[in-house]
């Protein structure tokens, strides 16, 4: 007999409910047909469970909501933004800050600033705007994590991981001076929100300072790899959440931000670093394209909501369970031998489509369909991580085709309770007994950037 689980419940008490709406099969048919069974195509109020994404997706507290009253619109100088600035220094350890309207805009300007054209960008695996903004910069982007996180089946505490043997091959064959920078995921997302050790950080920074190449953090979803480290790494055990996130952020020189995941909020971001002669080039270029230095295309108000955001993000008993929720989750699928990504990520859960759907050939994009099919099934949305969203090898013009070909079920920060995990798990295990009944897709219209947010299918007869 299945040992009973201990009763858990969220740190937090609902204070604002939003509505939802309840559809029948019938109309989930007809809206997902119309989206072109793209579920970023799909209209939010025809959504029952969106786990489309943490981004911006997040529930902001009480505290957030009442600072957002103290919002400072000044044009130059706000308040907030100094703010904003104390706290990176306290819990990330950068010296200069340069605000930006999302995660995408601090790419964008760091990518523009220090890649040369014609140089490589070592990372640990790719995420699909990171690697666009570095290509339309010029750069090459080279996978260098360890070939564990292409399997989803491998077990291993730290998936996310660079190889640094492969780091070290790219160094002697294409020269350090080719390399514009290494930039670290941590989780990495496209591997199933994989983390990284702090021991391989550690290694990376050290391999990187040797030959004078930049460290570049994509610090996202930091607090959750810290926490994975606190809870899997040998001498982080009895180190708080936030010591081990600011170390690990002590050995990179730069970071990119998404204030939209970690940091609880609906809109923001930034990029940081420690070298004052970039961070004058940043701080010149968001002018041109987020707005002033001490905005960064955000309101005084978004900017104090972020900076309260950080506090609050990185106290044990939220962070801690933001990452149980999740495993709660892939416990509820795996009782039922679905095919996921394992171990559990940080943020979200990912179907392995291969697996779920292995009589649907790639080219007929099996996590494309699934992601298409859970909808109809229950109105519960998830994405696409797999062929599509890997897109063309810009050489060649052929399709990336990726060992990876997932879904992604993430979780929305203090959002969703115990019974919609219940009723979303309960629908793709129904959807996995009558898995033999699905066909695949063909693609009808692909955008040049980003297909996967815009492209639109049809169900092949």
């Amino acid at each position: 007999m299945m040992e009973k689980r201990k009763p858990w419940a969220e740190p937090y008490k609902i204070k604002v409910v939003e509505p939802v709406k309840m559809t029948t099969r019938e109309y989930r048919e007809k809206a997902i047909e119309e989206a072109g069974y793209n579920t970023f195509l799909l209209r939010s109020e025809d959504v029952y469970i969106d786990l489309l994404t943490d981004s911006g997706t997040n529930a902001m507290s009480d505290y957030q909501w009442a600072g957002m009253m103290l919002g400072d619109e000044a044009y130059a100088g706000s308040k907030n933004y100094y703010y904003l600035e104390d706290n990176v220094r306290k819990y990330y350890g950068y010296k200069y800050l340069v605000p930006t309207h999302q995660g995408r805009g601090a790419e964008h300007m760091l990518s523009q600033t220090v890649i040369k054209k014609g140089q490589f960008v070592a990372g640990n695996m790719y995420f699909t705007t990171t690697r666009l903004h570095q290509e339309l910069a010029g750069g090459k982007f080279v996978d260098v994590i360890i070939d564990e996180a292409h399997d989803p089946d491998a077990i291993h505490p730290f998936k996310g991981n660079v190889d640094l043997d492969k780091f070290e091959k790219l160094i002697k064959e294409k020269g350090a001076e080719n390399i514009a920078y290494i930039t670290v995921g941590a989780p990495v997302n496209m591997a199933g929100g994989q983390p990284v050790s702090m021991e391989n950080m550690k290694q990376v920074h050290a391999l990187a300072k040797k030959h004078n190449i930049m460290v570049v953090l994509d610090a996202t979803r930091n607090m959750e790899n810290a926490y994975f480290i606190q809870q899997r790494e040998k001498g982080y055990e009895n180190k708080t959440v936030a010591e081990i996130h600011k170390e690990f952020c002590s050995y990179s020189d730069a970071a990119t931000m998404s204030g939209k995941k970690d940091l609880l909020v609906n809109i923001g971001g930034f990029v940081a670093c420690n070298d004052y002669d970039l961070f004058q080039k940043l701080r010149n270029m968001v002018v041109v394209y987020e707005g002033l230095h001490t905005y960064g295309g955000l309101a005084g108000r978004d900017m104090e909501a972020m900076a309260r955001g950080m506090e609050e993000a990185l106290q044990e008993e939220n962070i801690s369970f933001r990452v149980k929720q999740v495993k709660y989750f892939s416990d509820l699928l795996e009782e039922e031998n679905i095919p996921i990504v394992k171990p559990a990520g940080g943020h979200a859960i990912f179907l392995n489509a291969r697996k779920f759907y292995d009589h649907i050939p790639q080219d007929e994009f099996p996590a494309q369909k699934l992601a298409a099919d859970l909808y109809v099934d229950s109105g519960v949305r998830g994405m696409e991580r797999g062929i599509v969203s890997a897109g063309r090898n810009p050489e060649t013009g052929d399709h990336n085709r990726p060992k990876l070909e997932l879904v992604r079920l993430t979780f929305p920060r203090r959002v969703y309770t115990q019974a919609h995990l219940d009723v979303a798990a309960y629908s793709v295990i129904e959807l996995y007994k009558k898995r033999h009944q699905a066909k695949g897709l063909r693609m009808v219209y692909e955008p040049p950037y980003l297909r996967f947010f815009q492209a639109r299918f049809e169900v092949i007869k």
